[in-house]
């Protein structure tokens, strides 16, 4: 049984599904950020543009 345990232990067959299911959650967190940064920024432009022309 202590020999299962330590070769569990030592197994790191998945360690690279984990490293790139932390990393795509990285950029998606960024991803979605920006968006809604650039996003809200564009529409107060856009608002802005919108106001200042003469009807």
């Amino acid at each position: 049984m202590a020999e299962f345990i330590r070769s569990m232990w030592s197994d790191d067959r998945g360690q690279d599904i984990a490293e790139y299911a932390v990393m795509l959650a990285v950029i998606l967190v960024l991803v979605v950020g920006t968006i809604r940064l650039i996003g809200s920024n564009a529409n107060n432009a856009f608002s802005a543009v919108a106001s200042s022309i003469p009807s």
